[in-house]
């Protein structure tokens, strides 16, 4: 006899869930704020933080000395702007900025992305200044 490999209980949304933990819907989470430059904590992975962001217009240029940096875009489009050329990045599209690499994002329209990276990064890296933000769980 074959098993099916949603062990769970559909839940009232339709969706499989195990233990009573639903899926999460990235789609009705972006849904949920409007502010731009401001990573949202959506899950955690080991000693990483899954984040959302909405970005608009630049950013600063700063540098991670210790980690990498992943950008996921969701929607919209990002330039991740490196020393040596930009990175450009459509819906679906990925790219690790590397550690120590000064980098500086930009949208020219209203994107959104994910973000992987080690728990307590700070947004503007070595750079500081009025677009630090605090990261702030959603759920």
């Amino acid at each position: 006899m074959q098993r099916d490999c949603r062990d769970g209980a559909r839940s009232d949304r339709g969706r499989w869930q195990a233990g009573g933990v639903n899926a999460i819907n990235i789609a009705s989470l972006l849904g949920k704020f409007d502010e731009h430059w401001s990573p949202k904590k959506i899950a955690e992975l080991n000693d990483y933080e899954i984040k959302l962001v909405k970005v608009l217009g630049e950013f600063v240029w700063h540098t991670h000395e210790d980690t990498d940096e992943l950008f996921l875009v969701i929607s919209g489009r990002l330039t991740i702007q490196l020393r040596d050329g930009d990175v450009v990045l459509e819906p679906g599209e990925l790219y690790v900025v590397p550690r120590g690499v000064e980098h500086c994002p930009r949208a020219e329209v209203e994107t959104a992305a994910m973000l992987i990276e080690p728990r307590g990064v700070v947004n503007t890296g070595d750079a500081g200044g009025p677009l630090t933000a605090v990261v702030q769980p959603l759920s």
